[in-house]
């Protein structure tokens, strides 16, 4: 959804009483803000007591303890932290959907308006996504190995992703129709 003041995703609705009738708002932080702190010499009785409270959580923004739990966070298949998801806007692997569940559910609800994927997709898709998310992890393993010099150990993931490209490539591809 987008703000009502300008073309930015709204993340903030706030709803307003305005003579006893429901007034909806849909804003983006920067209006938000703009909307709660009244402009100076303007009295702050017009501001409303909810909208008064949303300020002062605007205010304080994320916590450094939020920062630092998401800077913790990393999918255990392709490394990626939520923090680095945020800053390249691109999730690593399809197991990060699980890993990051919690913070992912919102962002989706508020982009797509749902949180759980309807409607076609690709044939033969999930026919090797198992593999496929292996094969990620072992690459992201295979290139740790050979950051640490540890060279046995990144031969023997090698021959282990060779083996699975060469089982995945000679398996009868499913269609259905």
């Amino acid at each position: 959804m987008k703000c009502q003041k300008c073309d930015k995703q709204a993340t903030f609705h706030i709803t307003d009483l305005v003579d006893g009738e429901p007034n909806e708002l849909h804003l983006c932080e920067d209006c938000a803000q703009s909307f709660l702190a009244p402009p100076p010499g303007e009295s702050s009785d017009v501001m409303p007591a909810m909208a008064g409270l949303l300020a002062q959580q605007l205010a304080v923004g994320e916590t450094a303890e939020e920062l630092a739990r998401l800077d913790k966070q990393v999918c255990p298949v392709c490394g990626i932290s939520f923090r680095e998801f945020r800053k390249q806007g691109r999730l690593g692997c399809p197991y990060d959907y699980t890993c990051f569940a919690e913070e992912l559910d919102q962002l989706l609800l508020n982009i797509h308006d749902e949180t759980h994927h309807v409607g076609k997709v690709p044939k033969g898709f999930g026919a090797d996504a198992e593999q496929q998310t292996q094969l990620i992890r072992l690459r992201r393993e295979m290139k740790e190995a050979v950051a640490n010099e540890n060279y046995e150990e990144a031969s023997r993931l090698r021959d282990e992703i060779r083996e699975i490209e060469k089982t995945r490539d000679e398996s009868p591809s499913v269609e259905s129709d």
